[in-house]
């Protein structure tokens, strides 16, 4: 998991703190996490922190930023690997949400999207940095699509299909983690793909 070699890899004292904050995000929420608890779990004290981060939200946007940094060698790359056709590539994608679904018995949240969803309203600073994660996935399977060329009718926006994953995955994961089941993750997968198979069986005739 991304915040797994995120914490295999800490270095500096800024490190221990966003890689903490950052399983603590991820676990407990944001509202829920404390400077506290944060300073708790890096091993840090409270100068150290205040003296790279002003404020909680100031450590909430280098989070966001590890995790844009992190997209292409943490979650494409290995999702990617040895699976060279681009179609193959997004189901591949959505494949990792789920095998981390089912090693936290459905308790596994993309963080993004945990994160979005609990701040109703974000400032700008930390919007547009989720802004930046969610365009950055798109892009990465929007890409796929355009690789895929011919095989896929030209009316087709490959933009918009690359969102309607990322919608798919993101509802998926939030029944599942609801139900803690992967069923309903499985079952917007297998609409999903269903409909990329139409499309690309519409364009072989």
């Amino acid at each position: 998991m991304i915040i797994q070699h995120f914490v295999r890899v800490q270095t500096s004292t800024r490190d221990k703190i966003v890689f903490a904050a950052m399983r603590l995000f991820g676990e407990k929420g944001y509202n829920s996490t404390s400077v506290a608890d944060i300073l708790n779990a890096s091993g840090m004290n409270a100068g150290s922190m205040y003296h790279l981060f002003p404020g909680k939200q100031d450590v909430l946007l280098a989070v966001l930023d590890t995790y844009l940094e992190g997209i292409q060698p943490m979650l494409l790359a290995p999702a990617w690997a040895e699976v060279p056709d681009p179609i193959e590539r997004v189901f591949a994608l959505l494949g990792s949400y789920r095998k981390r679904l089912t090693s936290t018995d459905c308790t596994y949240g993309c963080p993004i999207g945990s994160i979005a969803l609990e701040l109703h309203e974000p400032d700008p600073a930390v919007r547009d940095r989720l802004a930046a994660n969610f365009a950055q996935w798109v892009d990465a399977v929007e890409q796929c699509f355009v690789e895929a060329g011919a095989r896929l009718p030209k009316s087709v926006n490959r933009r918009q299909l690359a969102v309607m994953a990322l919608t798919t995955m993101e509802g998926g994961v939030m029944l599942s983690r609801t139900d803690r089941s992967p069923r309903a993750f499985d079952d917007a997968i297998r609409q999903y793909r269903g409909y990329v198979d139409l499309l690309l069986h519409s364009r072989k005739r």
